[in-house]
């Protein structure tokens, strides 16, 4: 009979690490680590953000009230930041990750392995955020951590899971326990953090990239006055875009269920505390996005990705209309009502996947009441 006890091999956590980002999500992850005794850096942009980190034992710039454990030190010097590293986790802007990594690459320890806590598909190329880095920097191997995880609830120790996923070769199967992967899972290990393991990297990083574009669809009609109904609606058939994005590029549907997608995705759409949701909650209330967040230069991913993750849909023939709505408000100048009246209007379709069938909506005039629009983004 087979066995069907999970492999516990024996496994040993990283113990020096640098979080490159300094942000609210990179030092959260710095502080979960360092909770665990880990020796951890915080890389931040600006020489004077470090400082005032480490006088004060608080990133008042972006979780004001927290306080950071001891063993964790911010600088900005990326020199020190990697020195003698044992792992490395890349939290900045998808947009920016390329001249990151460049920026890495003369002070980073051979062998490193690199793990991506930022989301999203550069836009140029299409490639997913792993292909950048090993683009830039051969010989490391590169993952991702990814969840339902705001950065506020994950830093006050709050119960929180995750998934850390990197490919796994031939060694890894043989001894998971000390594949990167587990490595990096149990050095998060503690507290309220619990992080499970992936060898799915396609899938997770996929996962990642569409629930916050997907986030921002949510936001609009929340904030354009529908509710719960539309809210799972888009949930779900956004998680389908997902799984169809993902097994074309070779990953699996199943990830998509997960922690990384289902799970982020549900957190994401589910409350203004995202960034995401809260950027199409104001669009939806026919604010104009100069004066979103009060007119503050605010950084929101899935805006960026709205134009990767269509791009890359369009080059590979895959259909993500929710997606492809949200893209064309945001960049393409389509009204906000017409393009979801459009959406909702599409030939009826088959559920499951695996039917294929398509039927002309009867009624592809019908108007949805966009209640609070009616004043601001009507044609």
């Amino acid at each position: 009979m087979k066995d069907t006890v999970p492999h516990t091999a024996p496994s040993t956590p990283y113990h020096r690490l640098a979080v490159l980002g300094a942000g609210s999500w990179g030092t959260a992850l710095a502080t979960v680590l360092a909770r665990n005794g880990r020796s951890v850096r915080l890389w931040a942009r600006r020489p004077d953000q470090a400082e005032r980190i480490n006088a004060s034992g608080e990133n008042a710039d972006y979780l004001p009230g927290v306080m950071l454990p001891g063993g964790l030190s911010a600088t900005a010097d990326l020199a020190s930041a990697l020195k003698d590293v044992e792992a490395v986790l890349i939290v900045t802007p998808s947009s920016t990750l390329r001249q990151m990594c460049r920026a890495m690459a003369p002070h980073l320890p051979a062998g490193v392995p690199i793990a991506l806590a930022c989301k999203g598909v550069e836009r140029d190329t299409g490639y997913l955020l792993s292909e950048v880095v090993a683009e830039e920097l051969p010989g490391h191997v590169v993952g991702a951590v990814s969840g339902p995880t705001f950065a506020r609830e994950t830093a006050l120790d709050h119960p929180t899971a995750a998934t850390v996923a990197f490919p796994f070769g031939y060694k890894d199967r043989l001894n998971p326990g000390t594949s990167p992967a587990a490595r990096l899972a149990l050095s998060l290990s503690g507290g309220g953090f619990r992080p499970y393991v992936s060898d799915d990297l396609v899938g997770v990083e996929v996962g990642g990239a569409v629930k916050n574009v997907i986030a921002i669809a949510c936001g609009m009609m929340s904030g354009a006055g529908f509710a719960e109904n539309t809210r799972a609606a888009l949930i779900t058939r956004g998680i389908d875009e997902m799984k169809l994005l993902a097994q074309t590029l070779g990953g699996r549907r199943e990830t998509v269920t997960g922690l990384s997608g289902a799970g982020d995705l549900t957190l994401t759409c589910s409350s203004t505390t995202s960034r995401n949701m809260s950027l199409g909650h104001q669009l939806g209330q026919g604010i104009p996005r100069p004066s979103c967040f009060e007119g503050r230069p605010v950084v929101v991913e899935g805006e960026v990705n709205a134009v990767s993750v269509t791009d890359l849909a369009h080059r590979i023939r895959v259909p993500m209309p929710i997606c492809e709505t949200v893209n064309a408000v945001l960049h393409k100048g389509a009204n906000l009502q017409e393009a979801f009246n459009a959406l909702w209007a599409r030939p009826i379709e088959a559920e499951p996947f695996a039917l294929d069938l398509s039927l002309d909506h009867p009624a592809p005039d019908t108007r949805l009441q966009f209640a609070s629009l009616d004043g601001g983004l009507t044609a």
